[in-house]
C-alpha cells in the first residue's frame, strides 16, 4: 500500500474522539488544532502539505500547500510517527458536536470529495488536495459548497459531521437536494451541482438561501444536520448585545423573568 495501514477506534457519542494506534514507522497526518493526546514515543512534525508522495520534492511541496490556501486551511499540517518499537496511540477530536466518518478510500476507488472544513486526519500518504467546479453555476453560486476537498490513496481518512449524519445510496439517475452547507462529502462518481430554488415567495421570504445543491447518483452522500456555519450563526444571533444585555430568555416578563428561571446576572 502507498499509504500506511492503521488501526482506529472511534469514542463517544456526540462529542466524539478517534484514536488511532500505530505500528513502528506508522505515521497519520492530521489539520492543526485537532490533536487530542499521544502515547509516550510519538514524534510530532510540522509539514508542508500533506506529506504524499504525490507531493514529493520541494515543488510539490510548495504547490501542495498552496492549494490549501485556496480551502481556507493552513499552509502547515501535522504528522505524527511511531518512532520506537511495540504500538503507540494518537488521539484527534471533532471540534464540535456531530459524528466521525472513518472512509476506507479503497472502498471508493480511490477518491472521496468532502466539504472543505470537514477532514479530521488521515494515514500517512493518503493525499488532501482541492476539487475544482467545471460548471458556472457552482462555481458562481455554491457558496459553502463551492471549493471541495478531495482525498486520494488507498489508505484510511477520517472527516466530521456536524448534528447527526445521514447516509443517502443513490441509484443511477436518482436526484437529492441538499444545503450546500449540509454536504459532508460524496463518492467520485455522484455528479453535483447547483440548482436555483426558483419562485418570488421562495425567493423572497423562504430563508433558506437562494440555491440548492442537486446530486445525481450513482454513489453514496453523506449529510449533516448541524454545518458549522450554521451553529455559528445561531450562537451569534442569540450573543449578548448593546452593553452585555440578553435578549431576555424571561419573555415578557424580560428582567424579572432571569431571576425567575435562575439566570441572576447583574
Amino acid at each position: 500500500m502507498a499509504a500506511h495501514e492503521i488501526d482506529y477506534q472511534i469514542f463517544g457519542e456526540e462529542m466524539q474522539y478517534v484514536e488511532i494506534e500505530l505500528d513502528p514507522q506508522e505515521g497519520v497526518i492530521a489539520e492543526s488544532g485537532n490533536f487530542m493526546m499521544m502515547d509516550d514515543g510519538i514524534k510530532m512534525e510540522t509539514i508542508f502539505g500533506d506529506g504524499s508522495e504525490k507531493n514529493k520534492g520541494f515543488l510539490g511541496s510548495i504547490l501542495g500547500a498552496g492549494k490549501r490556501i485556496l480551502t481556507g486551511e493552513s499552509l502547515f499540517m501535522t504528522a505524527f510517527y511511531n518512532n520506537l518499537s511495540g504500538k503507540r496511540k494518537v488521539s484527534f477530536a471533532s471540534p464540535y458536536p456531530g459524528k466521525i466518518l472513518a472512509v476506507d478510500l479503497t472502498e471508493y476507488k480511490g477518491k472521496f470529495i468532502c466539504q472543505k472544513d470537514a477532514f479530521l486526519c488521515a494515514a500517512k500518504g493518503v493525499s488532501i488536495g482541492i476539487e475544482f467546479s467545471k460548471r458556472l453555476g457552482r462555481g458562481l453560486f455554491g457558496g459553502e459548497g463551492f471549493i471541495m476537498q478531495k482525498l486520494e490513496g488507498d489508505g484510511m481518512a477520517f472527516v466530521h459531521a456536524g448534528g447527526t449524519m445521514a447516509k443517502k445510496v443513490l441509484q443511477a439517475g436518482e436526484t437529492l437536494r441538499v444545503d450546500t452547507g449540509c454536504i459532508v462529502g460524496f463518492t467520485q462518481d455522484v455528479d453535483y451541482d447547483v440548482e436555483f430554488v426558483g419562485g418570488i415567495k421562495n425567493t423572497i421570504f423562504g430563508g433558506e438561501g437562494l440555491f440548492f445543491a442537486k446530486l445525481r447518483g450513482p454513489g453514496v452522500v453523506y449529510v449533516q444536520s448541524l454545518p458549522f456555519s450554521r451553529l455559528a450563526g445561531r450562537v451569534l444571533a442569540a450573543a449578548p448585545k448593546g452593553g452585555g444585555k440578553d435578549k431576555g430568555e424571561g419573555s415578557i416578563l424580560g428582567g424579572l423573568g432571569d431571576l425567575l428561571d435562575g439566570d441572576n446576572r447583574f
